[in-house]
This record gives structure tokens, C-alpha cells and sequence, in this order.
């Protein structure tokens, strides 16, 4: 009777195991309940030409034909004449620079807040405050017009912004910058809104990984008689490196699949806009795959390069 009881009895690596599944239960009952029959029907629509009739729709099949047109024939008049798959390469640079940004950004904002001062908790609210904006109302104005009339704002005087932006350019230049490096410069102060809007949930991330070192292994190297940049480079970056592969991956899907996104918009507008529920439903998984594509060779990259701790 005892090795039966043994033989049930979980182990830390299996309760562990058991917590981990116990976290992604939500998720997973979600996707079966919500996203499953969805997303089949998506691919479905992307074989065949959806008309909508009376009582709902009918289905005639086509094939390839929606892939073939997006990746050959598409043209966007929106956007300056552009194919479907420039737009994919437009937002896959644009990604780039917002990713690393964003990383950078974010563990800066993270290490400063694991300090010890006054406010410490307002400003970390002030910090994710953008996050739960941008998940209410506010997400569904495609303009600052409502915000602005709301303020009593009808418009806003950038040129100073704008000044200030070719003075630091000028400056940078002075010192024999390289001028692609100086552009990354100007281009990431004049997004500082949208780059410190777009960090919340990384921030606390880091700050959850800052939080988790144990205070010991600064003890010991404090004893040995390390500096803090020595303590940065050998226990904190290794120590959070797990979640610079958690957070990339993050700020990936989410800045292409935001809805600014020029090919966000054209899958929304085929569909919603133009009724060809097909070709969207095409430019959706084309979509899916190259982002799911970057993920992996991202992913692969940044994970060859991570400390795991035994």
C-alpha cells in the first residue's frame, strides 16, 4: 500500500511541472472556448470565396487564388502603391528598431525603479499607467482627436519638439557620429511617447526578475570587493537574461500585430471595408507565419545567449 502512495507522490520537479500547468490552464480552456473554432474558420475562408446571403454565408472554392493575389498581385493605394510583401519587410525593420529600443528602455526604467526611494510605488504606477489606458477607449481612437477635444486641446504646436530634435542632431553630428547611428538617435527621442507607452509590461517584468535575485550574491561579491558595474555585468544582466528572451519575444508580436500596423490595417480594411473576407483571411496566416517566423529566428538567437541558473 506505501509504494503505491510513493508511486503517486510528486516530486518538487513535478509539482513544479503541475504549477506551470496549473498557470496556462486559463489560456488553454480560453483558446478552446474563444480562438479554436475562429481560427479554423479563418483557414477555411482562405480557400474560398465568402458571399454573404440571407441566413449567413455560402462558400465557393478557390484554391490558392487569395495567397497567389497577396503575394504577387496585391498592390495597396494606401500606401503609396506598395505590395503586401514590402509591407511585411516595412514592418518587420520597423519592429526591429521598436524592439530594441523598447528592451533597452525598459530594463533602464526597471533598474531604476528597484531603488530604494520615496514614491517608489506611485512611479512604477505612472510607468504601467499607459498599458491600462491603452487598453480602454482610447484604443479605439484611430486619432488624437478625442483625446485633444476632451482636453479642451484643438491643436498642438510641435515646431519646439521639432527644433529640439535638429539640435540634437547637430550636436551629434559635431562629434563624428556615424549619421545612421545619429538618425536612430533622433528617431528614438522623437518616439519617446509611444516607446514609454509601449513598455509597461516589460518594465515589470524586469522589475519581477530584479526582485528575484537573492540580495546574498551581492553580499558575497561585495565582499570579494567587485564594483557595481562588475555586479551589473556578472549577477544582474545574467540573472534577468531569461527575460530579455521573454520580453523580445513579447515586444515582438506586440508591435506587429498593434493596430497601427500598415498590414494590420489592410487585412482589417479587406475584410470589414472591401467584404473580400477571403483575401484577408489569406493575408492574416501569411502574416502569422512571417511573424512567427521572425519569433523563431529571434528566439533561437537571443536563447544561445541566455543564463539559465541550475
Amino acid at each position: 500500500m506505501s509504494s503505491k502512495r510513493n508511486r503517486f507522490r510528486l516530486g518538487l520537479e513535478g509539482k513544479r511541472a503541475m504549477m506551470g500547468y496549473l498557470f496556462v490552464l486559463p489560456f488553454i480552456i480560453g483558446l478552446l472556448t474563444f480562438f479554436l473554432v475562429p481560427l479554423i474558420q479563418s483557414v477555411i475562408f482562405s480557400f474560398n470565396a465568402l458571399e454573404v446571403v440571407e441566413g449567413g454565408y455560402s462558400l465557393r472554392p478557390v484554391g490558392t487564388q487569395y495567397y497567389k493575389h497577396a503575394l504577387f498581385e496585391y498592390i495597396s493605394v494606401e500606401n503609396e502603391s506598395q505590395s503586401f510583401i514590402n509591407l511585411i519587410l516595412l514592418a518587420i525593420g520597423n519592429m526591429a528598431s521598436q524592439v530594441l529600443l523598447v528592451t533597452i528602455f525598459s530594463f533602464f526604467a526597471a533598474s531604476l525603479l528597484n531603488q530604494k526611494f520615496r514614491g517608489r510605488s506611485v512611479a512604477r504606477a505612472m510607468f504601467f499607467l499607459p498599458v491600462i489606458l491603452m487598453s480602454g477607449v482610447i484604443l479605439l481612437v484611430d486619432s488624437g482627436d478625442l483625446l485633444q477635444s476632451s482636453m479642451g486641446l484643438t491643436q498642438v504646436d510641435t515646431s519646439e519638439g521639432a527644433g529640439q530634435a535638429v539640435e540634437l542632431a547637430r550636436v551629434l553630428l559635431s562629434t563624428r557620429l556615424n549619421s545612421s547611428f545619429v538618425d536612430f538617435i533622433v528617431s528614438a527621442v522623437n518616439r519617446i511617447y509611444e516607446i514609454v507607452s509601449a513598455s509597461g509590461v516589460q518594465i515589470l517584468v524586469f522589475l519581477a526578475g530584479l526582485q528575484s535575485i537573492s540580495p546574498s550574491l551581492f553580499e558575497a561579491s561585495n565582499i570579494e570587493g567587485a564594483t557595481a558595474w562588475e555586479n551589473f555585468w556578472k549577477i544582474t544582466f545574467p540573472m534577468v537574461s531569461p527575460l530579455i528572451l521573454v520580453n523580445t519575444v513579447y515586444t515582438i508580436i506586440d508591435t506587429m500585430t498593434n493596430s497601427t500596423s500598415p498590414v494590420m490595417q489592410i487585412i482589417r480594411n479587406e475584410a470589414f471595408s472591401n467584404g473580400k473576407y477571403g483575401l484577408s483571411a489569406a493575408m492574416s496566416w501569411i502574416y502569422f507565419i512571417a511573424v512567427l517566423v521572425v519569433v523563431g529566428i529571434i528566439g533561437a538567437i537571443i536563447n544561445k545567449l541566455v543564463f539559465y541558473q541550475e
